[in-house]
């Protein structure tokens, strides 16, 4: 755990530094595109509120955007070193050129690894004294951590309450005087072979990681309003091969998930029900695609078109009924998938239980009549926050986890290696098998 400590530390360390130098980029690594953002910052900062925002908020503007396509990524993880590394060198150099100034330090964010979530508790005697800074990081030091598993990585772990005696719910519990002080903790574990992939991808591209995010997280940082942060609510961001779920409550992730399957799915099935191209078939999906079909879908004939020199095969056609038949079961799995997520996480004991699309496989027409037969009622597409320098491009819910990721950047939660644990509290079972990849990359 200690050396886990030090290396979050670290990188923490590096995005102040960054920040302070005024220049930072982030990353987001997906399956169909890759997105680099370079942020300039001010140095002036608006204050926050309680834990998660005790730092308080730097302030940014977007100087440079560049996307690419994505190659060598598979479920939103690495599948191919070399070309994955070509795509990020594309992307990055873009978003410099653009923004007139080189980046060393990046933000990424992680899509895949199969992320499961832990709720953790902790409790310490304060014997009637005021709170203090150690006594926070004391009761964070006392939650009794679970047994990850072999080959799991800590990614988060972010106090979500804590209670004085008998009052909950407190954003920030220091100065205050009590005898018991107890914390709620969210722990977010993914597959370690996924981020220790991502970070030497990114090392060889001459970049330092100034910080990791879980692209579920940050998707719902940008796309979910202040109030349904605070009431309760699910994000789903469809992506091209990963659909990740986040859900917030008292604006803190308490839950997080993600399952392999996306709009490249969708594709996939397009190419081989039509028998097109997977380049054809994303093109049919992007013009003419859709969720729910219309009495009037059975006459609207697509041009498939082709390049195998078969003047038949290449002047085929198909009714819009036809591909909405093909591509709406595919949907329905992954919303169906979703609904099961949201059954395990105890959703529906939130107050409000609203959930938002997002994601670039969200734009699909008729998604938002189709989802809430699935979901519930209270669903709607969400596009991301604005920001100040956003392109115009890149306002699109395609591009939820990058916009995220800027605020993440800007703005990070509070974690447990943002405090000043007492050596002697690290807990003795407490993720010595989580910090390999930080040994073997630090």
């Amino acid at each position: 755990m200690f050396d886990l400590y030090q290396s979050q530390r670290a990188m923490r360390a590096m995005r102040q530094n960054a920040i302070q130098r005024g220049v930072i980029a982030i990353l987001d690594v997906g399956t169909s595109k890759i997105a680099c953002l370079v942020l300039r910052f001010d140095g002036e900062t608006e204050p926050g509120e309680g834990v998660g925002r005790m730092a308080g908020q730097s302030r940014f503007r977007i100087i440079g955007a560049a996307t690419t396509r994505s190659r060598g990524v598979r479920f939103g993880e690495v599948d191919a070193m070399h070309e994955t590394e070509r795509a990020i060198r594309t992307a990055v150099q873009a978003a410099q050129k653009m923004a007139q100034v080189r980046v060393d330090h990046v933000i990424a964010a992680v899509s895949g690894g199969q992320p499961r979530s832990y709720g953790l508790a902790g409790e310490v005697v304060l014997g009637g004294a005021q709170v203090s800074e150690r006594d926070v990081a004391q009761v964070l030091a006392a939650c009794d951590m679970p047994d990850v598993g072999p080959g799991r990585e800590v990614l988060h772990a972010q106090p979500v309450n804590f209670a004085l005696d008998h009052r909950s719910g407190l954003q920030d519990p220091r100065g205050q005087v009590g005898d018991v002080l107890s914390c709620d903790l969210h722990m977010l574990t993914v597959d370690d072979r996924v981020v220790a992939n991502l970070i030497h991808c990114v090392k060889r591209c001459d970049l330092e990681l100034a910080g990791l995010a879980s692209s579920a997280y940050v998707s719902g940082i940008a796309s979910l309003v202040e109030d349904e942060q605070e009431l309760g609510a699910a994000c789903i961001d469809m992506g091209g091969g990963a659909t990740g779920l986040s859900i917030f409550w008292r604006k803190h992730l308490i839950y997080a998930d993600a399952v392999s399957m996306g709009g490249d799915h969708v594709t996939a099935d397009i190419s081989k029900g039509l028998r097109v191209s997977l380049a054809t078939a994303e093109r049919v999906k992007t013009l003419h695609g859709g969720a729910v079909a219309t009495s009037m879908d059975d006459r609207d004939l697509i041009e498939l078109g082709g390049e195998t020199g078969d003047w038949d095969l290449d002047r085929r056609t198909a009714s819009r009924a036809e591909l909405i038949g093909i591509m709406r079961p595919r949907v329905e799995e992954i919303l169906e998938e979703m609904r099961s997520r949201l059954d395990v996480a105890g959703f529906e004991t939130l107050p409000s239980r609203q959930i938002v699309l997002t994601g670039g496989a969200s734009q699909i027409p008729g998604l938002d009549t189709l989802a809430p037969r699935i979901l519930g009622q209270q669903v709607r597409i969400g596009r991301p926050l604005r920001v100040a320098g956003l392109p115009e491009k890149a306002t699109g819910p395609a591009f939820a986890s990058a916009v995220g990721l800027c605020l993440f950047a800007a703005d990070p939660q509070d974690e447990w290696w943002d405090f000043e644990i007492p050596s002697e509290r690290y807990p003795a079972r407490s993720l010595r098998r989580a910090v390999k990849w930080f040994k073997d990359n630090w």
